[in-house]
């Protein structure tokens, strides 16, 4: 086989032990999926606890007494309403036209140590606007999530099941230095560890021996997709706003300035022309992304992402429509082999 010139996480070999099917993502190679399937890991999720690998997420450390400064100036949340010890999800905007360069989780560490944490594909113009250090490589950041994810991690790092959420907090494993966050990308209760990569084998080891299912990047997006949580390239990224995502709740107009402030009042003023919502479709056969959204017959928006849920059993979707559009509207979606009929509904689906 070639080399792509593919990242690996420090976890590969793991993930090759246990059979997963790697692709590409990001530039990196990761797991897709174990021979127990997307839609297995999928619901050990949603009724047990599964553990990700997360290791192609990015990792910008800023430091110094500049950096809360930095950091509220180019993001469009407001750190000023956590503090040193919390998490927080915020947005970096384009300049221009206020779409959504990146989104990200912001880690404040200490008083002037913040680790933010970019999509894989999007760190170095991350680190570019912000600056600081790309740190991603030092480092695997494991995903433990599920309504048992705590319980079990208990038997394995006590203090990084103790950590609240949206908190984040240092903590030892076996003499080894981690940070863990209650945060996830599933819907479920769980945490974030970033370990450094030497240690990552074997604490990944001692959290698959107490039960946790390892799941591939196929279950996180499914799972992400029935929370209705946006995936940048799909839900957000160029010519998308927060407020056209329906997430305006991560910009802070309390701020006297964050990158592309400027142009996205200008589009809350005039009002948005497309908002996100969701569609639930009829049978097992799902939508998929860049389908055509009908309502009586006429073209009216497109979907981002769509899949079956297995949790729902039937297929679900996000699409960008006229902001008029309610719950309750009856829609249908045109895929490559198939005209299903749906419905918009609230989300999150599950």
């Amino acid at each position: 086989m070639p080399d792509l010139g593919l990242k690996r996480s420090p976890l590969d070999e793991e993930h090759r032990a246990l059979g997963a099917r790697l692709v590409e993502f990001g530039g990196w190679e990761m797991p897709v999926s174990y021979p127990s399937g997307t839609v297995q890991e999928h619901l050990s999720c949603r009724r047990a606890a599964v553990v990700f690998d997360v290791s192609h997420l990015g990792t910008v450390r800023l430091r110094g007494s500049d950096a809360l400064d930095t950091l509220q100036a180019q993001l469009t949340n407001d750190l000023g309403k956590i503090a040193p010890g919390r998490a927080q999800y915020t947005h970096l905007l384009d300049a221009a036209d206020a779409s959504v360069v990146d989104d990200l989780i912001v880690w404040w560490r200490e008083e002037d140590a913040f680790d933010v944490m970019p999509n894989a594909s999007n760190t170095a113009r991350v680190r570019d606007a912000i600056g600081g250090v790309d740190v991603t490589e030092e480092r695997a950041i494991l995903a433990v999530q599920g309504p048992d994810a705590r319980r079990a991690l208990a038997a394995v790092a006590p203090e990084a099941a103790a950590v609240g959420r949206f908190r984040v907090a240092p903590f030892d494993w076996q003499g080894v230095p981690c940070t863990v966050a209650g945060t996830g990308y599933t819907g479920e209760d769980g945490v974030e560890i970033a370990v450094p990569a030497d240690a990552a084998v074997g604490l990944w080891r001692a959290v698959v021996a107490v039960g946790v299912v390892p799941a591939g990047l196929g279950a996180r997006d499914t799972l992400r997709l029935e929370a209705a949580l946006p995936l940048h390239g799909h839900e957000l990224g160029p010519g998308i706003t927060p407020l056209q995502a329906g997430l305006g709740w991560v910009v802070s107009w309390a701020k006297p300035t964050f990158r592309g402030r400027d142009a996205l009042a200008a589009e809350r003023d005039r009002g948005i022309s497309r908002r996100l919502r969701g569609l639930a479709t009829a049978g097992r056969r799902p939508p998929r992304a860049e389908c055509d959204v009908l309502i009586d017959g006429a073209v009216v928006g497109q979907t981002t992402s769509g899949n079956f849920s297995p949790v729902l059993e039937h297929g679900i979707a996000l699409a960008f429509m006229p902001p008029d559009v309610e719950p309750g509207s009856a829609v249908e979606v045109a895929t490559r082999g198939a005209i299903l009929a749906g419905e918009v509904v609230p989300t999150p689906f599950v």
